[in-house]
């Protein structure tokens, strides 16, 4: 009781004086007019949303936060999340939801990593409160005890389109964020003297981040707009503003200012630029090992290489090895549970500023959830590696809920995203030590099965330069895969050598930026034939990659395996065989670009369907046949697909041929 009564005490002294709460409120209509100009100017934006918050920013940032006018980047700053982004805002969060989370990155950063003064500020409205990535960050910030972390929640009662389901229900908005363990007040968002009482009493709790759940009215100060619908993301009409903006002018009582207070310089001084690869890697030609693994271990190595580097995960440090990083540096270990979307967002919090090179993990399948929150990380120029393991058919028994055959063409669509597809545990470290180096979002795709080391510990890679690991001057196609396939292409080459053909192998390493200069030499010294085999749908993925790269070279033809629909529960090899992306398939598809025939890989005729493409295992059909309530024989069909025809190119027009046997011909 003793303690309650001291912080009451405590809070009536921080109270600001008349003068202060005067020229507060006098910046928060300079913020209401200089608002109605702009967009008035614009002819867009949002004036009401501005003018609910007016009070909430004069207080935070002329008598709460402490930061350096002339240098918004300066890290002892305190951070403020917006959803614009403007000079003092590191993460503009653009679609509702997501800024909070950002939030948390910055002040785990802050607490935990920088050990430093400055304090993380959220401004959020309300009707973004029915994210779910909005609850993710509450239970976060709360189960790591972010008592730096103040959110603001603007209730405005009033949406993008109409009245929020909780309207002015303040109360509830307390318990809420209370039940998620939040220290929690209520203000009146208009009352510029409680808001700086309840921002100072936030700045005394320790082990609690505080919730600051601010009644205001949308379009406040504006007369016929405040609390009125129909009026988000309009400007005043021109013939109107003139004497809104007398009016507000009418109220301010002094020009004077106030500068904000200077931060407590105590963030460390840093240095992630220059992270190199301590050793080789520790691997011989022939081993064993799943590129998931390799990509643990890589991780745990970097983090001996430099102290700023941090792991993530959504509670798959099991399967996707971040578990080793964890081992070796628990401390730079954030676990941030099934929560993917919060996950990345806390990424790109803790790499503001460049404070961290940080490294997010989950399956690749559960990564593409949180891709709104790429998609804003690349829009800011962000720089996160985020590390998709158990991708593909591959990934076997699990079945396609956990298989990632879309991730490819969603990451390739991401502007400026690099997009590493190592295939064995070499080239996986590598991409590790590259992603830690390279600016913008990164993409480590890699694969549960075990596969074997092609390359030497000496090997060296680049961002952007593919590898040609088989190559010989008879050479008859070109084949280009990756990470699981590549294996499947050497076999396949293999197979084929024995019978006098000898097939180009390229390694992509890459898939974006792509080796457009090696595919296209390599295309045109085995013929203008080229084949892609994928562990990935056709939408989106390698094939398309590699066509839309040669679809400017005469006389190239691009023959496209992928995974052609959902698949099922198998084992691995079983299913890449069953899905038209294993060796075998690899050697009939060249055999028909060289128009031969390989002993024992003539593909069937394409009816009757129980015929084409042999050796699909009997249990795949009785699984099959069980999902489907049919018996085994009525399944097999649901199991094949027709053999791939290959047309031959005309003369002077681009032929790109998919799996289907579909032909697609464009003049040069």
């Amino acid at each position: 009781m003793a303690d309650a009564e001291a912080n009451v005490a405590l809070a009536e002294a921080a109270k600001p004086d008349a003068r202060t709460v005067q020229v507060l409120r006098d910046l928060a209509n300079r913020l209401r007019i200089r608002a109605i100009r702009a967009t008035c100017a614009s002819s867009f934006g949002h004036p009401t949303s501005c003018s609910s918050a007016a009070e909430i920013m004069s207080v935070l940032f002329f008598n709460i936060m402490k930061y350096k006018q002339g240098d918004p980047e300066n890290p002892n700053n305190d951070r403020f999340i917006l959803s614009k982004r403007l000079s003092f805002v590191d993460v503009a969060t653009g679609w509702f939801g997501q800024g909070l989370g950002a939030a948390c990155g910055m002040a785990y950063t802050g607490k935990y990593f920088d050990k430093a003064s400055y304090r993380v500020f959220c401004l959020m409205g309300d009707g973004e409160s029915s994210e779910g990535a909005v609850w993710e960050a509450l239970a976060f910030a709360s189960h790591y005890s972010l008592d730096n972390l103040v959110a603001i929640f603007d209730v405005n009662r009033l949406g993008h389109s109409g009245s929020l389901p909780l309207e002015n229900c303040i109360e509830v908005y307390q318990k809420r964020c209370e039940s998620f363990g939040w220290n929690t007040y209520v203000v009146d968002g208009r009352d510029v003297e409680a808001l700086c009482q309840v921002f100072w009493q936030a700045a005394q709790v320790k082990n609690k981040p505080t919730a600051v759940v601010a009644k205001t009215f949308k379009g406040r100060g504006i007369p016929s707009v405040e609390d009125a619908e129909n009026w988000h993301g309009k400007p005043m009409p021109k013939e109107r503003a003139d004497a809104i903006i007398k009016l507000i002018e009418s109220q301010i009582q002094t020009n004077k200012t106030l500068e904000p207070k200077s931060p407590v310089e105590d963030s460390p001084q840093i240095n992630i630029v220059d992270i190199e690869m301590i050793s080789p890697p520790a691997y011989e030609i022939g081993d064993k090992v799943a590129t998931r693994k390799a990509c643990g271990l890589a991780l745990a190595k970097l983090g001996h290489a430099s102290d700023r580097v941090i792991v993530l995960d959504g509670d798959t440090k099991n399967s996707t090895f971040s578990e080793l990083f964890k081992k070796e540096h628990p401390e730079r270990f954030i676990e941030c549970f099934v929560a993917e979307q919060n996950m990345v967002n806390v990424a790109l919090g803790c790499a503001a500023r460049d404070r961290t090179v940080a490294f997010a993990c989950s399956f690749a399948a559960f990564l593409t959830r949180a891709f709104d929150q790429v998609r804003t990380g690349a829009i800011l120029g962000s720089s996160v590696n985020l590390v998709g393991s158990h991708c593909g058919a591959s990934v076997g028994e699990d079945g396609p809920s956990q298989m990632a055959l879309e991730d490819l063409a969603l990451f390739r669509s991401i502007p400026d995203c690099t997009i590493f597809y190592p295939s064995d545990a070499v080239s996986t470290e590598h991409a590790v030590f590259l992603a830690a180096k390279t600016k913008g979002i990164c993409f480590i795709r890699t694969s549960r099965p075990e596969t074997e080391v092609i390359y030497t510990p000496q090997e060296s890679f680049q961002v952007g330069k593919a590898k040609v690991v088989r190559q010989d001057v008879d050479d008859k196609v070109t084949v280009v895969g990756a990470g699981v396939t590549l294996h499947e292409a050497l076999a396949a080459a293999d197979a084929l050598a024995k019978q006098g053909i000898s097939l180009r192998i390229i390694d992509l390493f890459t898939v974006k930026p792509l080796d457009v200069a090696t595919i296209v030499s390599c295309a045109k010294a085995t013929g203008g034939r080229i084949i892609t085999v994928e562990d990935h749908y056709p939408e989106g993925g390698i094939g398309e990659a590699v066509s839309t790269a040669v679809s400017m070279e005469p006389d190239i033809l691009v023959h496209q395996l992928a995974v052609p629909e959902v698949p099922r529960s198998g084992k691995s090899s079983e299913l890449l065989d069953m899905y038209g992306v294993s060796a075998r398939h690899i050697i009939v598809a060249a055999d028909s670009g060289t128009g031969r025939r390989s002993p024992g890989t003539e593909p069937a005729p394409v009816t009757p369907p129980d015929t084409r493409l042999p050796a699909v295992p009997d249990v795949l059909y009785a699984a099959t046949a069980a999902s489907l309530g049919q018996d085994t024989a009525a399944a097999r069909p649901r199991l094949h697909r027709a053999p791939t025809e290959i047309s031959k190119p005309t003369p002077g027009r681009h032929h790109l041929v998919t799996e289907a046997g579909r032909t697609a011909a464009t003049e040069p």
